[in-house]
């Protein structure tokens, strides 16, 4: 057995394995692995990874049987995607990246790791990641809007109906995929500061929509006459999750954006138990937002940053 001090005094020899792009056809490996290991976390999701990969330059690879993948702008691993590596296997982890040049911090660490292996801060600093918490949905939830605190939003989407009578729900195909890109060019171009983190979205909306059904994803678009007014982007996360990926409105009409996340609940009301509305990345306004819609569960992950002198 290898004792936490042999681990830490003793450099791996071993050959690590070589990091990947992201291609359609490493999809269904992803999804074999998803499927197996139920992940909640949307940056395991394979039409993100896709989607995103220039952005945060990510990549991959098979670690002794799990799924590695590397963000090279973040400077970390995710957790690895499989059976659980107990700490002094994820110690080992963390020095053949760092051998091969990449720094050895992990990303994605769930609470339940945290209680499972409680020893993991005699090797890593622990730090929980609120900026990252994803935000949880009860689909049925989202779909009967009760409660004072949904009020709110009833109301904006019984605005929108009332004053835009003749809008329709369609399926995101076809020409409705052209336009929703429009729409989502539309909205930053509107914008007085152009951010890169907002260009970048729109690079990853292009992507999915080139190859949209390759990456498994699905969506409804809202029209007002003949214009496009809101659109969502969305694929099976988990077996009892759905990804909410992408979603656009136009600020013209008011209630827009409560009605497309309306719509897509009630779309998906009987495909899944859940649905994940991704993070706020600590914006403030983002925040109070996804805060509005009453989430049953935030989940919070966590960074581990390597002390190999402990």
């Amino acid at each position: 057995m290898v004792t936490a001090g042999a681990v830490l005094q003793e450099p791996q020899k071993i050959k690590f394995p070589k990091f990947n792009r992201f291609l359609l056809k490493n999809r269904e490996l992803f999804q074999t692995y998803i499927d197996t290991f139920k992940p909640f976390s949307c940056e395991y999701n394979f039409s993100n990874l896709y989607a995103w990969q220039d952005a945060y330059k990510l990549s991959w690879t098979l670690y002794q049987e799990r799924l590695l993948v590397y963000d090279a702008i973040s400077d970390c691993a995710f957790m690895p995607l499989g059976e659980d590596f107990c700490p002094e296997e994820l110690v080992i982890l963390s020095l053949n990246l760092k051998n091969v040049g990449l720094t050895p911090e992990i990303s994605l660490v769930t609470p339940d790791y945290l209680k499972k292996f409680r020893e993991i801060g005699n090797y890593y600093i622990v730090k929980e990641e609120r900026d990252y918490s994803e935000y949880i949905y009860d689909v049925d939830s989202l779909c009967d809007l009760t409660g004072i605190k949904l009020h709110k939003k009833k109301n904006l989407i019984s605005q929108f109906k009332r004053g835009n009578s003749d809008f329709e729900v369609h399926l995101l195909k076809g020409e409705y995929r052209q336009k929703a890109l429009g729409l989502a060019l539309n909205q930053l171009n509107r914008r007085k500061k152009r951010s890169q983190t907002l260009d970048q979205e729109f690079g990853a909306i292009k992507t999915s929509f080139d190859h949209f059904e390759e990456l498994g994803l699905e969506g409804l678009v809202i029209t007002v006459g003949n214009k496009m007014v809101a659109f969502s982007v969305f694929s099976k996360l988990n077996p009892s999750t759905y990804d909410i990926q992408f979603e656009k409105s136009d600020m013209d009409f008011k209630g827009a954006a409560q009605v497309i996340n309306h719509e897509t609940a009630k779309y998906l009301k009987d495909k899944c138990q859940y649905l994940n509305r991704e993070q706020d990345l600590g914006i403030k306004g983002l925040r109070q937002a996804k805060m509005s819609y009453d989430p049953v569960k935030l989940i919070t992950p966590y960074s581990l940053t390597f002390t190999p002198m402990n």
